[in-house]
């Protein structure tokens, strides 16, 4: 089954949003501008960074345990595998992203899914190759789910196997406490983040403090450790231990985990919060801890058990247990709300059916729960941890993924710089060598892990990905069908007007929803062909979605007359973001409060009736798909949200009436 659809309304700008002031109107103005520039870097500290954030709980260990703890622990093998995570960072995170991918924005916009927007609205010289770069971001949305497993299972793991170190007798608890958190934090979903979304930037900001100073106490007490920090040392790392060094990449890139949130969450805090928080707070933090950790396996090797934990004095060790728990909730938070707005923004852009979508949130744009995909991650995510049992073994099946999408990203977004902004081929060319070699050398370094694991979340972005193009490709089959049943919109309208006897028509206001501006609602025509009857006010709905996120209200609505004046049939083109919430009662109020409502304007929005247009999917022999993928279309649609949900609607004042549309 699939319905008439389209897009939805704006959102209210965020809450923390409401502090920027441009600082011409006096110190009052200036400083309530100040005080709204810090409150949105602390949101941002909270969401945007705390998957990275919580990256030295398991990095480094990884990295020395890895293939039998072969990188050993002389002096070359930790500065060099410091100076790798260090420069890791420094230029997938505060080159590439910060620097160079925040600037290329889709109104406002981030995300893999947000380039995907824009490669659709450029022109490029070859329609294969513009083919080719959608698929890729498709891709790469689905890779995105394979990540949204693994993070939450190993970063609350990790910070539970502190006990190991603060309190050796409750190891065994470790997994049953690790399956109770996880199970919690999904429970919680539906409630929304704005329920602990307060704490979320202060508990992070105490954490980045913490272990700044854990690490920066032990650079203070032993500072040689500083000399890591050159790239001569992880060259020579790479070249004098060969295949150990090209294993230890695979868990270097541990270390950059979540980069692709700071551009996700880009349209909730914007580029200069983000770009401040990053350089002032996130990346002092995280190359003080990770100097530290180094410092302190050189001079205590043991400590390559939990380099982090022993990082902190004995009392402090049970506490950070506690807060380094907190903290990966936290990450794991910003993973799962990132699935959520990546399901929506597929739906948004036809990449999948409705599904039913809940808005947890009245004041923050992006605050969205999806129970279909909540109920499917808590599911994976528990089976990963009862499976694995450790973060040090799910490590084995984490990165393949995620740097799969680094070079996803750098891919559009280059292709974007080139198009859009006119990049000289020379800037091109020179980014491609530079960080596509980077993250080539560690996608290849992860297919090692694809054996021990890597080829699950492999293997949940291929599913991902069928299902994504396969609705996106029905979707092409179906619509010409459809349109050729429902016929051009105008002729029906004059069909109409010039019967004789002329339709019966009854008191009240009908909303007939189409997707298609052009042509008659299939409910509409059914109504008059069957029961020859018509509202005396008729507004046929036609929902726009653009590819960018948000339309404001002003230029949301078009009225048409349809060429009869007096005939009490008006068609509205509702124009929408991606982004914009499916609301048809709330457009119906917008139009009735428009300029140019005309005999809408007064109407009793209480009393009016919904009319969707219902296809019924038929599989046929026809070419186009083939025969599985027809199977894997209906399945998909027969498990689509209800649209009288989706849109909103009153149940009580919604119809249903359709036909049969071969696919």
């Amino acid at each position: 089954m699939i319905t008439d659809s389209s897009g939805p309304p704006a959102q209210p700008a965020p809450a923390y949003a409401a502090g920027h002031a441009d600082g011409a109107h006096g110190d009052g103005r200036r400083a309530a501008g100040r005080a709204g520039a810090a409150a949105v870097m602390l949101g941002a500290l909270g969401v945007v960074f705390g998957d990275i954030g919580t990256s030295p709980l398991y990095a480094m260990q990884t990295i020395f345990n890895s293939d039998g703890g072969q990188v050993g622990t002389a002096q070359d093998a930790v500065y060099g595998v410091v100076s790798l995570v260090f420069w890791a960072i420094t230029l997938i995170v505060s080159v590439k992203y910060v620097t160079f991918i925040l600037r290329t924005d889709n109104d406002g916009e981030g995300g893999i899914m947000a380039l995907t927007a824009l490669i659709q609205k450029l022109d490029f010289r070859s329609a294969k190759t513009k083919l080719l770069l959608v698929a890729l971001g498709i891709l790469g949305a689905s890779l995105f789910y394979g990540d949204g497993m693994i993070t939450p299972a190993i970063s609350v793991l990790s910070a539970v196997e502190g006990l190991k170190v603060s309190a050796p007798g409750l190891g065994d608890y470790i997994v049953p406490l690790t399956v109770v958190i996880v199970i919690g934090l999904f429970a919680i979903q539906k409630f929304g983040t704005a329920l602990v979304g307060g704490l979320f930037g202060p508990v992070m900001t105490v954490w980045f403090l913490i272990i700044a100073v854990a690490g920066g106490a032990e650079v203070a007490a032993h500072p040689s450790i500083i000399k890591a920090l050159s790239p001569l040392y992880g060259a020579k790392f790479l070249v004098n231990h060969g295949v150990v060094a090209f294993v230890a990449l695979a868990s270097v890139v541990l270390a950059v985990t979540g980069a692709e949130a700071l551009y996700a969450d880009m349209g909730h805090f914007g580029r200069k919060p983000i770009h401040r928080a990053w350089f002032f707070l996130v990346f002092p933090a995280l190359t003080l801890n990770y100097l530290g950790q180094g410092s302190l396996i050189l001079r205590r090797p043991a400590t390559i058990s939990n380099p982090f934990f022993l990082l902190m004095p004995g009392w402090a060790q049970l506490p950070m247990v506690l807060l380094a728990t907190v903290a990966t909730v936290i990450a794991s938070q910003a993973v799962i709300s990132g699935a959520f707005s990546v399901t929506r923004q597929a739906m948004q852009l036809g990449f999948l059916p409705h599904l039913t979508i809940r808005h947890t949130s009245e004041h923050e744009i992006g605050q969205v729960y999806v129970p279909a995909v909540n109920w499917f991650l808590c599911c994976t995510v528990t089976i990963l941890v009862l499976g694995f049992e450790s973060s040090a073994a799910l490590a084995s099946a984490y990165g393949v993924a995620v740097t799969a999408t680094f070079m996803l990203n750098t891919i559009l977004f280059l292709a974007v710089a080139r198009v859009l902004k006119g990049a000289a081929p020379w800037k091109i060319a020179l980014g491609a060598l530079v960080f596509l070699t980077i993250e080539l050398a560690f996608f290849a370094a992860n297919l090692t892990k694809v054996v021990h694991g890597g080829w699950l979340p492999l293997l949940v972005a291929a599913a991902v990905f069928t299902v994504l193009s396969t609705w996106r490709r029905g979707r092409e089959i179906v619509t010409p069908n459809r349109t050729e049943l429902e016929g051009p919109l105008r002729a029906f309208v004059d069909e109409v007007n010039a019967m004789d006897p002329p339709v019966h028509r009854v008191d009240g206001v009908a909303v007939f929803l189409n997707a298609n501006i052009e042509t008659t609602p299939l409910a509409l025509r059914a109504n008059v062909e069957h029961n020859h009857t018509l509202h005396k006010t008729v507004v046929i709905l036609s929902m726009v979605v653009a590819k960018v996120p948000h339309i404001p209200v002003s230029e949301r609505l078009v009225f048409d007359d349809l060429g009869h004046h007096d005939d009490g049939i008006i068609h509205v083109t509702a124009r929408l973001g991606f982004q914009d919430e499916p609301d048809v009662p709330r457009i119906m109020r917008q139009a009735a409060a428009h300029p140019d409502a005309g005999e809408l304007a007064g109407i009793d929005l209480d009393t009016v009736s919904y009319f969707l247009s219902r296809i019924a999917i038929v599989r046929t022999d026809a070419k186009g798909m083939r025969a599985w993928r027809k199977r894997l279309f209906l399945a998909v649609a027969h498990n689509a949200a209800s649209p009288v949900d989706y849109f909103r609607l009153p149940a009580d004042r919604s119809v249903i009436m359709g036909a049969h549309v071969p696919v």
